[in-house]
């Protein structure tokens, strides 16, 4: 399952590295001597708190539209861009588990899944679909 973070990056001169925030997940920054240095770099910083999180029990936070970010303030005048991060290493072991669903709800998610390249199976739809649905609770709590 892939997140996309939006990133803000400070840019650089010749003698100051490009640094580098990722908003949605706090404490989690990097730098780097170009532009391009800069994105790799907080690309493992993004996944080593990943790590961190899911050591402590915690799921990876969920990404915020970059609109809503560009809209802030604090990164006035520093470039945006995007880090697209498979967190599925992030989620836990994965166990199977006995759900009950009416036939023609199965029937539907499985043809929007196969209608549907973002997700490769039912399973995957499904827990998009939940992780979707609590994230959106948790903003409302």
């Amino acid at each position: 399952m892939k997140v996309v973070y939006s990133v803000a990056i400070e840019t650089g001169t010749i003698d100051i590295e490009y640094g580098v925030v990722v908003p949605d997940i706090i404490g989690c920054f990097s730098s780097g001597e170009t532009f391009e240095l800069a994105l790799h770099n907080v690309k493992e910083a993004i996944e080593f708190h990943l790590e961190s999180l899911a050591l402590d029990g915690q799921l990876p936070p969920p990404s915020t539209s970059i609109n809503d970010h560009m809209a802030n303030l604090d990164f006035e005048g520093w470039v945006w861009s995007m880090v697209e991060i498979d967190i599925t290493p992030y989620l836990g072991k994965s166990s199977k588990i006995n759900v009950t669903l009416p036939n023609l709800l199965t029937k539907q998610i499985d043809d929007f899944v196969k209608n549907n390249e973002t997700f490769v199976n039912r399973s995957q739809f499904l827990q998009e679909a939940a992780r979707t649905k609590m994230e959106s609770s948790e903003a409302r709590i």
